[in-house]
């Protein structure tokens, strides 16, 4: 039996108005408050870049500074739903995909940032993605919306909630395994499970 997918939009995604993208009128004081939340906007567009780039490079220990003890994951895709809960749950379960047998390749593009406070913000991101798995030869590409809440601790932004649905996905066997002429993850991937 498929499962009833709702619309994608912001209600659906949980995604209300953030503080609104004008500057004060105030004094000084004002002013850097202004100048704070675009640097924080920032930080969390930083934050989901260093994402795709840890997992692209198998990198979990800067992985686990992004995100929050508690993050919450719900994943949707073709023939797959994965919903973990918190940060140890994650890094085990993400860490045995990018495996020395995988490539991957993220690009996360067109940021919706939405500041709701000084510690809290939401955003929603459009993701491209390419996965082999070579000694399986296995290809899958697509697109997906993320939609995140992030909260700042210690001065820092974490991802506290990430969601995706995909769009659209494509899975393939290949004739034959890749042999790709320069392999990262062959060098510093995970040993493959299977």
């Amino acid at each position: 039996m498929s499962e009833t997918r709702q619309v994608l939009n912001k209600a659906s995604m949980g995604i209300g108005e953030g503080l609104p993208l004008e500057a004060s009128r105030g004094g000084i004081d004002e002013l850097r408050k202004d100048i704070q939340r675009l640097m924080d906007m920032e930080a969390i567009k930083q934050l989901k870049h260093a994402y795709f780039r840890c997992i692209d490079t198998a990198n979990m220990e800067e992985l686990a500074t992004l995100f929050h003890d508690d993050v919450v994951v719900d994943f949707k895709g073709g023939d797959y739903h994965w919903q973990l809960n918190g940060k140890e749950e994650y890094l085990g379960s993400i860490g045995t995909s990018f495996s020395k047998q995988s490539i991957g390749q993220h690009h996360g593009h067109h940021p919706e940032i939405q500041m709701l406070s000084e510690t809290e913000a939401t955003g929603i991101w459009y993701l491209e993605d390419k996965f082999w798995v070579l000694n399986h030869k296995y290809y899958t590409t697509g697109t997906v919306l993320y939609w995140d809440r992030y909260v700042k601790e210690n001065g820092r932004w974490l991802i506290r909630e990430t969601r995706y649905e995909r769009l659209y996905e494509f899975s393939e066997a290949l004739a034959e395994e890749p042999k790709p002429s320069s392999h990262y993850l062959g060098v510093h991937g995970t040993e493959p499970e299977f």
